[in-house]
């Protein structure tokens, strides 16, 4: 059991946004003092007498989220070294700041718990108006937290995950200048699609294409692609980029596999009320130059090298169901998957005829 909690009379007028802190001390004293102090700023404060109350609270999905935690590390049972080691360790409470308060005053002691990912340490008896900085700021820090979760999730609407997730790092700045990298380029679209859209009613188009982007781009997702764009029926995905793959050329093919399966899951119905599309992927590996495009307000982040124009060339040749595989694609994949020779195909921008293969199963 821990001492008295503070120095003098915390009469502190509240600072910024109200948060619910709760408050981990066996001492029914500090608790009191710490929920009194925490009152006179504007905030709401919960009570816990040990780490395993804690941490009951803390995972509560019927209760209000914590926003801070003050700890104590002197408890009965689990101490608060303990309690701060399974918070940080929980995904869904790691981000909480815990600001440790308490009597134990050594320098190891701090630097263990900030080790253990404390926001702070707090000897006591501690200022006021310490704690209300400290608590200030592990609050500015935390929102700051959330506000940045909330932009990634917003910009993983429009942006595939793993560039939404560059952008928003520092780190990535200079990945997104450019870097050039060995990667997996698959481009597919959609057969019969230019007499489908002369003919189609606009509402048509529209219904067929959010169905066909949907369907596909779960796919992407779920397999770890990385979606350079659509552009109407078609899209460019790649693999091994900003994320290194080991894998990239078998995720590929496992991708395009699974895009043909769920294509004659649409085709049918589509099939029913008159629209005969079909569906065609090509695939290449080969060397490219990754990063930002466009122009202030309006970026991408792009692939730019012959192993896309091979992908797109690829894919335009692809019959209905086919996936054609370049002649690196194939080495890649060879004796992982099912495939046969496809011959050597006449390629828009190519001089010479290009080996392909398809890959079957």
């Amino acid at each position: 059991m821990s001492g008295p909690a503070v120095i003098g009379e915390p009469r502190l007028e509240a600072a910024g946004l109200p948060a619910r802190i709760l408050v981990v001390d066996d001492s029914r004293v500090n608790r009191l003092m710490l929920v009194r102090l925490l009152s006179s700023l504007g905030h709401e404060a919960e009570e816990a007498e040990d780490g395993e109350m804690a941490l009951d609270r803390l995972r509560a999905e019927d209760a209000p989220p914590i926003d801070v935690v003050l700890l104590d590390l002197v408890m009965p049972g689990l101490d608060g070294y303990a309690t701060l080691e399974r918070i940080k360790a929980d995904p869904l409470l790691t981000s909480i700041p815990v600001i440790v308060i308490s009597d134990v005053d050594d320098l190891a002691s701090v630097v263990r718990c900030i080790e253990m990912g404390a926001a702070d340490y707090l000897p006591r008896p501690y200022e006021p108006s310490i704690l209300r900085a400290r608590i200030g700021t592990s609050l500015d820090n935390s929102r700051l937290l959330r506000t940045i979760s909330r932009q990634r999730s917003a910009l993983a609407r429009f942006l595939s995950p793993q560039v939404a997730e560059l952008v928003s790092s520092p780190e990535g700045e200079q990945m997104l200048l450019g870097h050039r990298r060995r990667i997996t380029a698959v481009f597919c679209d959609l057969r019969g699609f230019t007499a489908f859209a002369e003919t189609a009613e606009p509402e048509e188009l529209l219904g067929v294409l959010r169905e066909y982007h949907a369907a596909m781009g779960a796919l992407v997702v779920e397999h770890g692609g990385t979606l350079e764009h659509f552009a109407g029926d078609g899209m460019l995905v790649f693999f091994n980029d900003p994320i290194l793959q080991e894998d990239h050329e078998l995720r590929a093919v496992r991708m395009a596999m699974a895009m043909r399966d769920r294509f004659a899951d649409l085709a049918g119905p589509w099939r029913k009320r008159g629209y005969e599309l079909g569906f065609g992927v090509g695939i290449a590996v080969g060397f490219a130059t990754l990063g930002r495009i466009g122009f202030e307000g309006r970026h991408d982040y792009a692939a730019i090298g012959a192993v896309v124009i091979l992908a797109s060339r690829l894919s335009a040749k692809a019959l209905d169901g086919q996936i054609l595989l370049s002649q690196s694609a194939f080495a890649a994949i060879e004796g992982s998957f099912e495939t046969e020779s496809a011959g050597e195909l006449e390629l828009k921008g190519f001089s010479r005829p290009v080996p392909a293969y398809l890959a079957l199963g």
